[in-house]
């Protein structure tokens, strides 16, 4: 299939941004980097903006600040002290964490700075207690190499992690703080990837060497990629939170598709002849034209004492409905704007529609005195709160005239994108005064890059060569990063190619009947463990493991009792086997040795999961050969 677009004509720019969680203690106090979820204790917060040195107020701090909401914060004892309370000085940084983040900065081909020194980053939606995240550079200048040329890696860095969000309500913000310090490693990467998939290949080939350290925690919320986007004549965006390498090029894809729509719409507009400064904020009250309106939404806003207002958009009519992504469209940017205030709004080309009849539509438009190629957009909700949405959606259609508005964009699951805020300003570091510069000696830089981790795609080229496995499996295993826990059981004597295929064949061919995410890396080896120690067999492996992921608090060893896996002995096998030979005695006299198969098959079928299969085709093909001669 040819590429929907022709990128390098576009002038597509790609940056990267990935952050991912480093399992090692906290960064700033030495407790342990966990989740949980009991709850000991709550505290609040409310942020405000303060001018930076330059008398400038960051304008998405500003927009936070606009929403008047409080934070709330949960914790536990455990896992939160002081420090992440905002009610201790940091203590001096992990030194585990410190050491991995330059090993990555080793495998990116990066130079660690001699000194490092932390930072305070403005954080303007409340998730981390102080306002501000602690950062630092560890080091610059790394690179990746690509089939589309070098993308440069300018800055690596070491930071705290966020809280995490438990409930978002209109005016208040849960949080629960077991997250928050939790050390991650950012690394960002130059504007110079062109093509969507040469994205991928960065993503892929960053992820790597942070997997390679074996010291980053796996599952979902420990990885964050966030992408920067631009085409010519567009404008950088920020998407945050992609959480799959494979989106990554169908995001890209649809940002690209969709500030090409937007540029055509800016010209379209412009040869209407609109001006923004033609978008006036004025409203028109037309509660009176819905008092008997079948819109649920409206007439519920009206008995509650709200008032439904309407703006004018000159020259829009038609261009509010034009979609800009698949199932999105300038109307759903309008809404997107104004949910901060209000659950939606209604706009001239998505009506009649939601109740809302002809004649209603008719009516505000004579109201407002609209013309052929006019719009209009209306909201319900109390006076003040319908005039604030009005005024976002009157912010965005004077943006809509511009062109592409520079903003923060969110990841959606199907390679969409939705509004989150403005982006933020470049005033936003500060000196962190309370740890003192670290510096990085050459005999501690010189340890770590003579003892480099391997990276995964040299642990596949040593798993085909050293253990003999099929390429596609030792592949699998790394990219599923079963690799440590595969070299853990060859370690305890398992054969490489068992450990290999239950890791890959045994547990991906579960994973569509039952939940495999609840099967942990010691139940896996407890199964071996009994294994190797004779008491089951490898054929039990599925049934036990099944059952693990459906009730992960119980042992593989109390499964394999319950469900009778345990290993027969010898005798005991034995005795089936002679069983089975006689329910198929005229078949054995008539066909000897041909009967291997038949009976082999009626064996395993009463056997299967308590003797190992070897051994039953010893037993067979001996009582066969005894009852032919």
């Amino acid at each position: 299939m040819g590429e929907k677009f022709d990128y390098e004509k576009l002038g597509l720019k790609v940056g990267l941004e990935i952050h991912r969680q480093l399992d090692t203690k906290k960064l700033f106090s030495p407790v342990p980097s966990e989740l949980n979820d009991k709850v000991d204790f709550t505290f609040q917060r409310r942020l405000r903006p303060t001018m930076s040195e330059l008398g400038e107020i960051d304008p998405a701090a500003l927009e936070e600040f606009k929403k008047g909401r409080v934070y709330v914060y949960e914790g536990n004892y455990e896992l939160t002290d002081l420090v992440y309370m905002d009610e201790e000085p940091p203590h001096m940084p992990d030194e585990e964490a410190l050491r991995v983040a330059l090993q990555i900065a080793y495998l990116l081909n990066a130079t660690p700075v001699d000194e490092v020194h932390f930072m305070r980053k403005i954080v303007i939606d409340g998730s981390n207690v102080s306002g501000f995240q602690r950062t630092a550079i560890i080091a610059t200048d790394g690179k990746v190499e690509t089939p589309w040329g070098t993308v440069g890696i300018p800055t690596i860095c070491l930071e705290e992690d966020a809280c995490r969000i438990v409930e978002r309500k209109d005016k208040e913000v849960i949080y629960r703080i077991d997250r928050l310090g939790i050390p991650l490693i950012e690394i960002s990467t130059t504007p110079n990837i062109h093509h969507p998939e040469q994205a991928k290949v960065v993503a892929k080939f960053i992820g790597d060497a942070l997997r390679a350290t074996r010291k980053v925690k796996r599952g979902l919320g420990t990885i964050r990629q966030d992408l920067n986007i631009s085409i010519e004549g567009g404008a950088r965006v920020e998407i945050k939170g992609v959480q799959e390498l494979d989106m990554i090029p169908l995001i890209i894809e649809r940002e690209v598709e969709r500030q090409l729509n937007l540029l055509e719409i800016r010209d379209e507009l412009r040869r209407r002849g609109v001006k923004p400064e033609d978008i006036r904020e004025e409203f028109y009250d037309v509660t009176d034209i819905f008092q008997n309106t079948g819109s649920k939404i409206i007439a519920r806003a009206i008995k509650k004492g709200g008032r439904v207002l309407a703006i004018k958009l000159p020259k829009f009519r038609g261009l509010i409905g034009r979609e800009i992504q698949p199932g999105r469209r300038l109307g759903t940017e309008f809404a997107d704007r104004a949910k901060k205030y209000v659950p939606g709004i209604f706009h001239i080309d998505e009506l009649p529609n939601y109740g809302i009849s002809q004649e209603e539509v008719n009516a505000v438009i004579e109201r407002l005195g609209l013309g052929e190629e006019d719009a209009f957009v209306l909201v319900a909700a109390e006076e003040e709160t319908a005039k604030r949405a009005l005024r976002e959606v009157i912010k965005r259609a004077r943006e809509a005239i511009e062109g592409v508005p520079e903003e923060t964009r969110r990841a959606l699951p199907d390679g969409n994108t939705q509004y989150m805020r403005p982006l933020p300003g470049k005033a936003r570091m500060y000196p962190e005064t309370d740890i003192p510069p670290i510096p990085l000696s050459d005999e501690l830089k010189e340890e770590i890059r003579a003892n480099l981790p391997e990276l995964p795609q040299a642990r596949v080229e040593r798993y085909v060569k050293e253990f003999k496995l099929d390429r596609s499996m030792a592949q699998t295993l790394v990219d599923d990063e079963r690799d440590e826990l595969f070299e853990t059981l060859v370690e305890m004597g398992v054969k490489p190619s068992l450990a290999a295929s239950v890791l890959v064949v045994v547990l991906k061919g579960l994973r569509k009947e039952v939940p495999i995410e609840n099967i942990t890396d010691e139940h896996i080896k407890e199964a071996f463990r009994l294994f190797l120690e004779g008491k089951i067999a490898k054929e039990a492996f599925e049934e036990i493991f099944k059952e693990l992921a459906l009730h992960p608090e119980k042992s593989p060893k109390q499964i394999a009792e319950e469900k009778g896996l345990t290993l027969l002995s010898e005798e005991e096998v034995e005795r089936i086997v002679d069983e089975v030979i006689q329910q198929n005695i005229e078949v054995v006299r008539e066909k000897g040795m041909g009967a291997m198969g038949l009976i082999m098959g009626r064996a395993m079928a009463k056997l299967r999961g308590r003797a190992d299969g070897k051994l039953v085709s010893q037993i067979v093909r001996r009582k066969l050969q005894e009852l032919s001669s």
